[in-house]
């Protein structure tokens, strides 16, 4: 193997590049053995202080002095030791690299891509991920993935899908004639990618239509595009440098036998030349909204012939005189087991989303503290900030920024619990139910983080006035970014449903007297249902609502009545004589959908209110921690405030009343703390990059520089002479 230890793509986990002597070591590093990944120890004053420099003085000082705690805590609290100094020597190396340099105005896609190819080839020369690290603590993977993608998503993707995708599938779902070009691909000697979705399928990935057919004389698999709605489409790394991909296709035995959807390793272009090989055709998707360092391509093939041996053949195999063989007697775990290699991608997901928080939120929260307009006087002018209107705006999102950086941490420990367990043949019967669980929580919680951020990002544009709409603001960039999260691993309102049918399945069980127990505990307090459909809102006044107990509670309430509700409507529609396919979809729409995602925000507020109130808190961290969560509740809370009317939870003008006080008045008193709340989560200056979000606060000569640093930004334009010399004609004169 190379120096890089690679993520297995079924388990997106490293130890599985690992060799079979270094398996026992991890027995010590069981995940339900880590502390929780957002409380950290704390290390002696001197320590903080060298790791984490002061801020630089400047127009937000009064913010900074004003803050109820001391960041820098808040900091080693929450990111721990460990996590700062990885991420700073990461940050300092691509700092001081001239590769990494910052350019200004705008870059043409070209350029864009032969950049992120040469910062990522770069990266793999640091050695950040190696076997050492990663044994010592598993987090690692996610501090990398974060550290790197706060710079520029287009790079940890480019480098994971090689890496992560290609050879870690290679590693966990081939054989051993297959691991040298997981070998090749850690030296960054070939380039892979990952071709699953076809021009006219992405959800529904049994119909994908790529056939790979065995050929018994030839011993080999004929691989086929049979029209052009099977164009493999949207591989990250295909369209200009994919030397190799693992294509996904229905294989066929001789006897015209569909066995299901299988996985080959293919090569598609030449090493040395990077054109394409005989049979193939592979290009480029073109512009997309975002990240266009990444070179998204297509894939066709024309009957190519490609060994038997090119089956990556864990989930099955033919043998060379033709028969399939497979260990699973059961179609359906087949089917699984080879999918299982997309599992991790909404995990991942639900980490960048986390990161482009941490972007736009401290960006306009900066700008916010420094940018006066107005004031009481015509003589003096107050930070917008002050203003309730952009409390009411911001700050909300920074309740959920960090609401949604803690459950990110905490699930991404869980991920790993699963897949360490997994490798090491742990209780079977446990991990699959944690399996099952966690693919709730995933299919649910990447549909909100992604529309969390891609509204936090719109909200925070907006709040940044005309100023944030410069690109030097870096908005545009993340939004562009974003947005395809909330569609890449499969449309948000398409995978909500797999949370909708697990919580179905879980009231059903516990109708029929099974016992709700689940791993991470996301659901069992559904064992109570009936208990709390009877409970009542029972705040009396505003400060009560400042303990997010009150909007935990009625969350508990609104997702077992969201529940009912949903099992009534899937039964009302099946006994009109509809059948399962089109009662289910008939009972989306104020069902099944609200249901997920009252679910997954229950379960972020509880995992934040359990970190916030864990002993383990600091007594000066815990008060504005607990601010945060109650305003994260309540907030969140809002917009079911129908649902919670409508089922007997509130009744009278009091509870929306109480509620929306509280919100506004949690928003005015954490205001003072604001600036300080985004020092302890926002990246660098470097790595931020954003004229308006720079930590001196000095937002004016901040912008002004940009400006100025714009190419030819002072030059008449190339086209002077069509304003000087081509004056309006005589004849058109009083037409216009």
């Amino acid at each position: 193997m190379g120096r890089h230890l690679l993520v297995n793509n079924e388990t997106l986990w490293p130890f599985a590049a690992c060799a079979g002597d270094d398996i026992p070591a991890l027995n010590v590093l069981l995940v339900k053995q880590l502390p929780h990944p957002c409380i950290n120890a704390m290390p002696d004053k001197r320590t903080i202080d060298e790791l984490i420099p002061d801020m630089p003085v400047g127009p937000i000082d009064k913010y900074r002095k004003s803050a109820t705690f001391d960041w820098k805590q808040m900091k080693m609290f929450l990111e721990g030791e460990d996590c700062i100094r990885y991420q700073n020597e990461i940050w300092d190396l691509l700092e001081k690299d001239p590769l990494f340099a910052r350019s200004v105005g705008t870059v043409s896609v070209n350029e864009m891509r032969m950049l992120v190819f040469q910062r990522v080839k770069r990266l793999s020369e640091y050695y950040f991920l190696t076997q050492e690290k990663l044994l010592e603590n598993p987090m690692v993977y996610l501090w990398f993935f974060s550290a790197i993608g706060l710079y520029d998503w287009a790079l940890p993707t480019k480098f994971l899908l090689s890496t992560q995708f290609f050879g870690g599938t290679i590693r966990s779902s081939g054989s051993k004639h297959h691991l040298d070009l997981a070998d090749q691909s850690d030296r960054m000697e070939l380039i892979g990618s990952f071709s699953l979705t076809e021009l006219s399928h992405g959800s529904n990935v049994k119909n994908m239509r790529t056939t790979a057919t065995f050929d018994p004389e030839t011993k080999d698999f004929i691989l086929n595009t049979p029209d052009i709605e099977a164009t493999k489409i949207w591989m990250g790394n295909v369209g200009k440098t994919a030397t190799h991909s693992i294509v996904y296709a229905q294989l066929y035995t001789a006897d015209g036998k569909c066995h299901g959807l299988h996985m080959f390793v293919v090569q598609i272009r030449d090493t040395k030349t990077l054109l394409p090989l005989p049979g193939i055709m592979v290009g480029d998707i073109g512009h997309k909204l975002g990240l266009n360092g990444l070179d998204n391509g297509f894939l066709m093939f024309n009957n190519v012939r490609i060994p038997r041996q090119s089956l990556l053949n864990k989930t099955g195999d033919v043998t060379s005189a033709g028969k399939y063989t497979t260990p699973f007697l059961d179609p359906e775990k087949k089917f699984g087991a080879s999918l299982g290699t997309l599992s991790g991608g909404r995990v991942g997901i639900v980490s960048v989303c986390a990161g482009n928080l941490k972007i736009c939120v401290p960006i306009a929260i900066r700008y916010s503290a420094a940018r006066k307009q107005f004031g009481p006087t015509n003589d003096k002018e107050i930070p917008v900030l002050e203003y309730q209107l952009q409390q009411w705006r911001l700050i909300p999102y920074l309740a959920a920024m960090y609401a949604i950086e803690i459950f990110s941490k905490q699930f991404m420990k869980y991920y790993l619990e699963l897949n360490i367990g997994t490798l090491l043949k742990s209780d079977a019967v446990y991990l699959a139910e944690l399996g099952k669980e966690l693919h709730a929580v995933a299919c649910s919680s990447k549909p909100l983080t992604s529309w969390l951020a891609r509204d936090a990002i719109q909200e925070c544009r907006e709040a940044c006035g005309g100023h944030g709409y410069l690109s030097v603001s870096r908005f545009g960039e993340i939004r562009g970014d974003n947005d395809a999260n909330t569609t890449y691993e499969g449309d948000n309102n398409v995978i909500l449903q797999q949370t909708s049918n697990y919580l179905l399945i879980c009231r059903e069980n516990k109708q029929n007297g099974v016992q709700i127990t689940a791993p991470m505990k996301t659901v069992n307090f559904l064992n109570d249902a009936d208990t709390i459909l009877k409970w009542k809102f029972q705040a009396t006044t505003a400060v009560q609502c400042y303990d997010a107990a009150i909007a935990l509670a009625a969350y508990k309430w609104l997702v077992c009545y969201q529940l009912k509700e949903s099992a009534d409507k899937l039964n009302k529609e099946s006994s009109s004589g509809k059948d399962g396919f089109e009662a289910r979809n008939d009972s989306q729409a104020y069902f099944a959908r609200s249901l997920a995602l009252m679910f997954i925000e229950h379960t972020v507020l509880q995992w934040f209110y359990d970190c916030v109130n864990d002993p383990a808190v600091p007594p000066g961290l815990a008060p504005v921690l607990k601010k945060l969560c109650a305003l994260y509740g309540l907030w969140s809370l809002e917009k079911h405030m129908a649902t919670l009317y409508q089922g007997g939870y509130m009744s009278g003008r009091d509870p929306a009343r109480l509620i929306r006080e509280a919100i506004v008045q949690l928003c005015r008193i954490l205001k003072d703390d604001a600036v300080a709340l985004v020092d302890v989560i926002a990246p660098r200056d470097f790595i931020l990059n954003s004229a308006l979000g720079k930590a001196d606060g000095e937002i004016y000569k901040n912008i002004f520089s940009s400006i100025m640093k714009t190419p030819k930004v002072m030059e008449r334009p190339d086209w002077w002479r069509e304003f000087c010399n081509k004056p309006v004609q005589d004849s058109l004169r009083g037409k216009l």
